[in-house]
Formats: C-alpha cells, sequence, structure tokens
C-alpha cells in the first residue's frame, strides 16, 4: 500500500469512480465527495479538508481507498470524519480500519481530542455502523427521519 495525503488533480475522477463504485451513495453523495477533492486542490490547506490516500503498491496508482476529515468550524478540537470509502475488492481486507487508524493520528497531531463520523440509519448501513463500532466509536446520538421518513441520522464519536 502507497500511503499519502496530498491531493492530486487526478484525486477528482479517482475519488468519483471509487465512492459510485461502492454502491452506497447516490449521484448527488459522490458529486459531494469529488467537491472536497476539488476545493482542497483549490485552496490548499484553507479548505479545512484533510484527506489520506491508500494507493495500490504496484505502479499503476489506483486509488484503492481515502478518507477525508477536517475541523468541525466553531469547535476548539472537535473533527468530522466526513468520507471513507474502500474500493470493492478490498472491503473486508483491514484497509478501512487501517484508514480510520491514520486519519485518526493525523487529526490527534493536529489538535484533535474527539472525532466525529455520521451515517445512515437504514438497515443497508448496518454492516457500516459494526464497522464504527469495531474501531472504537460509540453511538452518541440518533436524530430519526433526518435523512428521510424512516432514515434517521446516526453520530459516532471517539475521543482521541
Amino acid at each position: 500500500m502507497k500511503w499519502r495525503t496530498a491531493v492530486r488533480e487526478s484525486d477528482s475522477a479517482a475519488v468519483r469512480e471509487l465512492v459510485a463504485a461502492t454502491g452506497f451513495f447516490t449521484d448527488e453523495e459522490v458529486e459531494v465527495a469529488v467537491e472536497l477533492v476539488d476545493e482542497t486542490l483549490a485552496n490548499g490547506k484553507s479548505s479545512g479538508y484533510e484527506f489520506v490516500f491508500a494507493d495500490a503498491p504496484d505502479d499503476s496508482g489506483r486509488l484503492l481507498g481515502y478518507t477525508c476529515f477536517g475541523a468541525i468550524p466553531m469547535t476548539v478540537s472537535s473533527c468530522d470524519l466526513y468520507w471513507i470509502a474502500v474500493a470493492p475488492g478490498k472491503q473486508r481486507s483491514g484497509l478501512g480500519g487501517q484508514l480510520i487508524r491514520e486519519s485518526e493520528r493525523l487529526a490527534k497531531g493536529l489538535g484533535t481530542t474527539q472525532m466525529f463520523v455520521d451515517t445512515a440509519g437504514r438497515e443497508k448501513y448496518a454492516p457500516t455502523r459494526a464497522f464504527y463500532e469495531r474501531c472504537g466509536y460509540r453511538k452518541a446520538a440518533v436524530l430519526d427521519d433526518f435523512y428521510a421518513p424512516g432514515d434517521a441520522k446516526v453520530i459516532y464519536a471517539k475521543t482521541l
């Protein structure tokens, strides 16, 4: 695995392809993921977004997974994990856990003491919620009918 934090021009297309390939996100959500990459390319660190990229170890440079996180405005030391996505062929390989741990390590180095992550409450997202719990996140809140009737927003938190 080749790890990096620097955003490259090619990451817009790579993130679009990866996030869409997971089958979990709507077209609108895919576009939001790409917007965060593009904003970082345009504004650098002032965008407020940090990334961890896991590229294939061969010379293909294929994106196998990534995270995007950043400080929560108006807080002293809280951070949101905005995105985590792992290529379908690499899911259940431990890559997601590695990405989370590296993101937490980097966030802690930036002064973060609490990391938050939101996900959906639909049954489709039960494996996602179980993943966060295995990574040491605790369910901090459930906002019923947040995304749509019957689809709660589940907020997880972890003290770093």
